[in-house]
């Protein structure tokens, strides 16, 4: 993986995710296509059957998971070649990865409890979808192009307890606040916004796919993984975490610099995005750098990639 994207690398990985995916139902003895094990809702399954599997399993567990797969197989859609980017209705695979999102939120004393949930789309926000996707298309269409190889599904989600995220556990899925549709108090527009949120959703889906299908970014190491400060999280996080937020925010801001090379006139709202993405990438590499040796080569010459990005804006 490198910080520029690369959609055939990304099939590939995709492919052999979905290998990975049909042997462990095999093993269960469900069969699925190629097409279906990329779906979010298939991954989950081969996830269950591989705790269900561990020891002696059980066939009541088994045919629970012929059931679960055949309620997925209920809710997967033919692929739509004229938009890669599908937007996924609320279903039971993408409620459960909110519920588990929701738990792993630090709680804090002094904050009231939020809350987040999947929700449907509206016709103006696939009016924003698609104005995002001309965005990408015409100002990088290498980025496009890896975001239909990778991401099956486009979630909403509504409330203020999660801005965005992803699960492996539904691999293939994005999960978006549908407040990223709407323009800023900065004055960035929405379809920007998504077109952002896209790219670093999407950024960490293929990171999730490249650590499993490739070399790890990071060292094995007996060790627990250290926790640092981050630019994108108040709290304390793991240093594969970190990793990935400069990948992210790496990503980010070539988005940015495409998006004004295609429109000089944008809004001065999106130079000082650009600005303030390039920052804390820099902020990132910073600590990343102390860390070194905790990178693989692989990560190491990827978190150089970020560096040169950024070294741009001091």
């Amino acid at each position: 993986m490198h910080v520029e994207p690369d959609a055939a690398q990304a099939a590939e990985e995709r492919a052999t995710l979905a290998r990975t995916t049909r042997t462990v139902l095999g093993r269960a003895d469900l069969r699925v296509t190629h097409e279906e094990a990329g779906h979010p809702a298939v991954v989950e399954i081969a996830h269950a059957a591989q705790r269900v599997l561990r020891g002696t399993p059980q066939p009541e567990r088994l045919a629970a998971l012929g059931r679960l797969l055949e309620h997925a197989r209920a809710g997967i859609t033919a692929p739509d070649r004229g938009r890669p980017l599908r937007p996924a209705e609320p279903r039971a695979h993408l409620d459960r990865a909110v519920a588990r999102a929701l738990k792993a939120i630090p709680v804090r004393e002094d904050a009231p409890l939020a809350d987040s949930a999947v929700v449907a789309w509206r016709v103006r926000d696939i009016e924003t979808l698609d104005r995002a996707e001309e965005l990408l298309t015409a100002s990088w269409p290498q980025a496009h192009a890896e975001l239909g190889e990778i991401v099956v599904q486009v979630a909403l989600l509504h409330g203020a307890a999660i801005d965005g995220f992803t699960d492996f556990g539904i691999h293939g899925a994005v999960l978006i606040n549908r407040a990223r549709l709407d323009p800023d108090p900065s004055g960035l527009p929405g379809p920007i916004r998504l077109a952002e949120a896209l790219v670093h959703e999407g950024t960490h889906t293929r990171c999730n796919a490249a650590a499993v299908t490739a070399e790890p970014f990071l060292r094995p190491s007996g060790a627990a993984d250290p926790l640092v400060a981050t630019p994108l999280r108040a709290d304390p996080r793991p240093l594969g975490g970190l990793f990935q937020q400069a990948v992210v925010l790496g990503r980010s801001v070539l988005l940015y610099e495409r998006l004004l090379d295609h429109d000089p006139a944008a809004p001065d709202a999106v130079r000082a995005r650009c600005d303030r993405l390039a920052r804390d990438a820099g902020a990132a590499v910073r600590t990343l750098r102390e860390h070194r040796e905790a990178l693989s080569g692989h990560g190491a010459a990827v978190a150089d990639q970020v560096a040169e990005v950024v070294r741009a804006y001091g």
